[in-house]
């Protein structure tokens, strides 16, 4: 029987590094998106809605 312990699972990375990491695939993923002419999820933490990003800047809020 083998015991994994936290690092195993993580294959030896930090928290830190890993959340580095997954912000940075997103960032790479809009960019793609955006080269690619789709829309970009967003959120609005003033209006607290969710939105699309067309790369000419255009936002289009969800539900309206």
């Amino acid at each position: 029987m083998t015991i994994l312990n936290d690092l195993d699972s993580t294959c030896g990375l930090s928290d830190d590094e890993l959340t580095l990491r997954f912000k940075e695939s997103i960032r790479i993923d809009n960019e793609i998106r955006k080269i690619k002419g789709l829309p970009v999820a967003g959120y609005d933490d003033e209006t607290n809605r969710a939105y699309l990003e067309y790369p000419d800047g255009r936002r289009e809020y969800v539900g309206e």
